[in-house]
């Protein structure tokens, strides 16, 4: 029984073949009859090759007819098969059979190969779906439960053991690992993760075991929301395909009134005979067919599409990879897309009585309840220092924050702040911290109540203990990817963001940019993105946030920060940085101007083959079954040209 499941599975996938070889087959055997005189075998061997390999295509073309009510390149070759069938048995001159039956075995071994060689893109499109488990072990009342990734609620406990694949997008409560994340964000090195970092589902797990709390409803995972949009993109057609189809319909309406011409006027304009004019009308229906020229578009996009997603590059449709070949202009949102984002602890400067440490462990004290970035970035810093959380905090907002910590008093804030606590700011440090934050940086001070009442001052002294400098840290590959922009040709390149001048100009500074706009609002940076579009005509924008989309939806190539980024970035966006490197952008540049580079040679190869073959035919230096290896021969050659973007 296993044979026959084999058999019958092997002929349901590869049914192209199937028809192909049966269909070779059966054309070898009618040849061969016909050759030893056996006229009523050949006569019925070969129509049967006629059916099996030309079914599916005068199926598709007389769909295409009685549907959409157009004429379909496959139709034209049964059209022209069947006529050089006729012709053979009117003029009893039946090698004409076999050309007509050689047009059908060599387009059924065309599609077999098309088939073939678009599964390959198919493959790699599909590796994605597999990337996630069926099943996901969730930890309910003290035992594992095995549950249906479709089944997982919002703050379900799920726990993945050593060298197995996360099921879901997680917070880790409890565990260290390092985790395999090339498949989704397109990193080489396995990253580190323990308690509170996101995990991605898709990705492999090391050597730790992970508890994982599901923070999104499983098909809001980020290896879902790829899958969906790949698969989207498969579906839309691009610009350029699009008019190659509204070409295709109204050339192949063309192709067949120049057919019925060609069978009919040559005998009375230049005495053709009727056999030869037939004949040669039949071979100008295939070799000016445009199968060639309508492979000429997808297979590329899709290969360049399913290159970019194995890379961490998620291109929405194939009209992105088009345009971002084109870009001319590019516009980067600073916080989150140039910068990490999070703000980090620059530097600690403390007053000549004082250490670094001290600075920091007192800040610490009175931070550690706070929420504010800046408290977070602190504490982040302070983290291995022994210091003790203060009572009695009280946070001003916008200003700073005060708390007792081992009965000392300590204020935290800016330089105004401060300074209603204490007399005069150290004119050492006041100059330090000008510099620091004409740079960019953010600086808050720190004081302490003064042991004793200092000379000048009453009681309720304060004794400046430092400053520290605050950032938010450039990207580490931001200033390469800039330099790698402009050698590739971009034009302008702009920073926008609603920071201050300052701030604006030094991340600027450090990564290569020289125009800026700063302190800008939403719908200011749609503004730029509309005047840039002016000049330059295809504008990328780059951003993470919500205040980005507008910009994002405005500009011709929207690319969003694939972890860093918001929901609606995300979904605004035309083309996703899974692992927000940003020079992945150079990459999708490369790309885009690749396929267009294969999308041209194979137009070009497609119209040079079609006008070829038409010189050919007029000349009457072609036959039938040549001018149809010429034919499906130019198709399978674009179609494989395009594949060479998987690589």
């Amino acid at each position: 029984m296993l044979y026959p499941q084999r058999f019958t599975q092997f002929t349901r996938e590869h049914a192209d073949t199937v028809a192909a070889l049966l269909c070779g087959l059966l054309l070898f055997l009618g040849w061969f009859a016909l050759h030893l005189g056996a006229l009523g075998l050949a006569l019925l061997l070969l129509p049967a090759a006629y059916v099996i390999g030309g079914y599916e295509s005068a199926r598709e073309g007389l769909t295409t007819l009685f549907k959409e009510k157009e004429l379909d390149v496959d139709l034209l070759m049964i059209v022209a098969a069947i006529g050089a069938a006729s012709l053979g048995l009117w003029r009893r001159e039946y090698h004409l059979i076999i050309d007509g039956a050689i047009l059908i075995l060599i387009f059924a071994i065309s599609g077999a190969l098309e088939g073939y060689a678009m599964q390959r893109t198919e493959r790699s499109i599909r590796s994605l779906m597999s990337l996630t488990p069926d099943t996901a072990r969730v930890w309910h009342q003290g035992r594992e439960e095995e549950v249906a990734i479709s089944q997982l609620k919002v703050g379900d406990e799920i726990v993945v053991k050593p060298g197995e694949l996360i099921p879901t997008d997680g917070i880790i409560l409890s565990g260290y690992s390092t985790l395999n994340q090339a498949a989704i964000t397109g990193e080489s090195l396995p990253v580190e993760k323990t308690i509170g970092a996101e995990v991605f589902a898709g990705t492999l797990n090391g050597y730790g075991a992970l508890q994982i709390k599901v923070h999104k409803p499983a098909q809001s995972s980020l290896i879902q929301r790829v899958i969906r949009l790949v698969e989207q993109a498969k579906t839309q057609a691009p610009p350029s395909q699009e008019f190659i189809d509204r070409f295709e319909k109204g050339y192949a309406k063309v192709i067949v009134v120049a057919g019925i011409l060609l069978a009919t006027l040559p005998p009375f304009i230049w005495g053709w005979d009727w056999e030869t004019t037939i004949y040669r009308a039949l071979t100008f229906l295939v070799v000016a067919s445009p199968c060639a020229l309508m492979a000429a578009i997808m297979p590329t996009l899709l290969s360049g599409i399913a290159n970019g997603a194995r890379q961490g590059i998620l291109f929405k449709n194939g009209a992105q990879l088009e345009k971002i070949g084109k870009v001319r202009a590019i516009a980067f949102d600073k916080t989150g897309t140039l910068t990490t984002g999070q703000l980090q602890v620059f530097q600690v400067i403390s007053a000549s009585e004082y250490t670094q440490i001290d600075v920091l462990k007192a800040a610490a004290s009175v931070e550690f309840s706070s929420e504010h970035p800046i408290g977070k970035a602190i504490l982040e810093a302070a983290g291995d220092l022994d210091w003790v959380g203060a009572i009695e905090v009280q946070a001003i907002p916008g200003q700073g924050i005060v708390g007792i910590a081992q009965e000392q008093e300590i204020i935290v804030g800016n330089a105004v702040f401060v300074q209603k606590y204490v007399t005069n700011l150290p004119e050492e440090l006041r100059e330090m911290a000008q510099s620091l934050e004409q740079e960019g940086k953010t600086v808050v001070w720190v004081a302490k109540k003064a042991q004793a009442p200092l000379l000048g001052c009453g009681e309720g002294c304060f004794d400046v203990m430092g400053v520290i400098a605050i950032a938010d840290h450039v990207r580490a590959q931001a200033a390469a990817t800039i330099t790698r922009l402009k050698k590739l040709g971009i034009e302008q390149i702009v920073m926008l963001t609603g920071d201050n001048q300052e701030t604006a100009h030094s991340v600027a500074k450090a990564v290569g940019i020289d125009r800026v706009y700063a302190q800008l609002l939403p719908e200011d940076k749609l503004d730029v993105i509309r005047h840039l579009q002016q000049q330059y005509q295809t504008v990328a924008m780059v951003g993470d946030g919500i205040n980005d989309a507008p910009a994002l939806a405005q500009a011709s190539v929207g690319i969003a920060m694939g972890i860093s980024g918001s929901d609606v970035a995300l979904e605004t966006a035309d083309i996703v940085l899974m692992a927000d490197r940003l020079e992945k952008i150079a990459v999708a540049m490369h790309l885009g101007r690749r396929s267009q580079s294969i999308v041209k040679q194979n137009i070009v190869v497609a119209l040079g083959f079609i006008m070829l073959l038409l010189v050919g035919n007029f000349l009457g230096n072609i036959n039938l079954p040549i001018g149809v290896i010429g034919h499906e021969g130019s198709t399978v050659l674009v179609t494989l040209s395009g594949l060479r973007l998987l690589k």
